[in-house]
């Protein structure tokens, strides 16, 4: 079942099953019976698009009460080796991969979990692992997430030399008492002990990610955490508004013990995000989508995000990953037992499950991830794929514009600030009527 998540009444309550929108179709619709074709299209030459690397580090030192991803805690040194093992091995079956083309990486995310989890060492032998398959030295972006209490002068230090060429810093929040509500693992002292040593290390980019709505939040300590982060003066920022999928310790707690959400209705968190958009744009930000705001947008470009919304390939590894390679979605299988011994054991690629979208649904979702940025350009879609996006959904573009959440020209759909801060509600309006009401992980 789908949730009041996209209602777009200003005061509704943030409940069970609301989600963030990062891909169509929804996740449900995914399955076993289309592998083949993921299978298919891997063999194949690749189409003339963009290529980009995803790979999964799924451990962390504890699991936060709103987290919805594949991690695991109380990790031993084996279960990592056995892990980076199954990784390294992974890349070098997919640098074989036909699909593959002999294209250079755009760009390349280590996501989590917590990569900055493993140690220098551990960091140091994946990727000399990594590059006797593949390398990046063409990558416009090379991203890692970080927690701050995972970080040292040394680790910082190595990702660096590594190649890592932007830092993405999970602060969330910067109130001791807030972080271990929500069963954060740092506390605000790890966050300015980090800070130092990125700063002295110079990268390029660093991106601090803050989340608006955590449980225990108010005004004022939403306003010090806009004046902490303007103060560090990061290169970018990402604000979430908190939601609750269905597998997270908060929704289970509201489910199990039928009590109300903690978690700030979304009038609020979109009061907050609005109050910060103003306050960074004061000093000289600009903002970049619905959850980001950059200093100098000629030096922030968001290659993953920018290119993965234009429908370049993913090819995603590690456990539980998510990719899209030749139009074709696919995610790798999320057990543990399954992941590993597909790859050592059988010396296979992990394939879970995939999904073909029709040229349709390509531009659907192309669509609802590109208004995320706040506009969309009507000659983009009329060029690739020969449609009028506003002739083809007039009825939600007058519907939106009387309630002022965009405005339609001869070029753009613009997005007004009020559409802005809420335009994963007005997404499933363009969903085909068989994936309306359904659920979407």
């Amino acid at each position: 079942m789908s949730t009041d998540s996209n209602n777009t009444s200003p005061d509704n309550e943030t409940e069970v099953g609301s989600y963030f929108i990062s891909n169509y179709p929804p996740f449900s619709q995914w399955n076993r019976d289309e592998l083949e074709q993921v299978k298919a299209v891997m063999g194949q030459p690749p189409t003339d698009v963009p290529l980009g690397l995803y790979m999964h580090i799924p451990f962390c030192r504890k699991r936060c009460k709103f987290c919805y991803f594949k991690v695991f805690t109380d990790n031993k040194a084996s279960d990592i080796e056995t892990y980076v093992s199954a990784l390294s091995r992974e890349i070098e079956l997919v640098s074989q991969l036909p699909v593959m083309g002999g294209r250079p990486f755009r760009f390349v995310y280590f996501g989590g979990g917590t990569p900055s989890y493993l140690s220098p060492k551990q960091l140091t032998s994946l990727v000399d692992r990594l590059r006797a398959s593949i390398n990046w030295d063409l990558a416009e972006e090379v991203t890692f997430e970080c927690e701050p209490g995972t970080l040292s002068e040394t680790k910082v230090h190595t990702l660096k030399d590594l190649g890592i060429t932007r830092l993405s810093l999970g602060v969330e929040n910067f109130t001791d008492e807030i972080l271990s509500e929500n069963g954060r693992a740092h506390l605000s002292g790890e966050i300015y002990k980090a800070w130092e040593w990125i700063k002295d290390a110079q990268y390029p980019n660093v991106n601090i990610d803050l989340i608006s709505g955590m449980v225990g939040e108010t005004w004022d300590n939403w306003k010090l955490n806009i004046e902490k982060t303007l103060e560090l003066s990061p290169e970018s920022v990402t604000i979430y508004q908190m939601e609750l999928p269905f597998n997270t310790v908060y929704s289970k707690d509201i489910l199990g013990e039928k009590i109300e959400t903690p978690v700030a209705n979304w009038e609020t968190k979109r009061a907050w995000v609005d109050y910060a958009f103003d306050e960074f744009i004061k000093r000289g930000y600009h903002v970049s989508s619905a959850y980001t705001v950059v200093k100098n947008p000629e030096k922030v470009n968001f290659s993953y995000r920018d290119n993965l919304w234009q429908g370049s390939d993913l090819l995603a590894t590690g456990i539980a990953s998510f990719g899209h390679v030749s139009g074709i979605h696919y995610q790798n299988l999320p057990e543990w037992g399954d992941y590993i011994d597909t790859i050592l054991e059988e010396g296979k690629l992990p394939l879970g499950r995939a999904f073909k979208p029709s040229e349709r649904q390509l531009l659907i979702r192309e669509l609802i991830l590109q208004m995320k940025k706040g506009y969309l350009d009507r000659s983009y879609f009329s060029d690739k794929y020969d449609i009028d996006i506003v002739e083809q959904w007039e009825d939600t573009w007058q519907k939106y514009t009387s309630d002022d959440l965009l405005a339609v020209n001869n070029e753009r759909v613009e997005l007004t600030r009020k559409g802005l801060l809420r335009v994963d509600a007005l997404l499933p309006a363009f969903f085909e009527s068989e994936h309306q009401g359904v659920r979407y992980t």
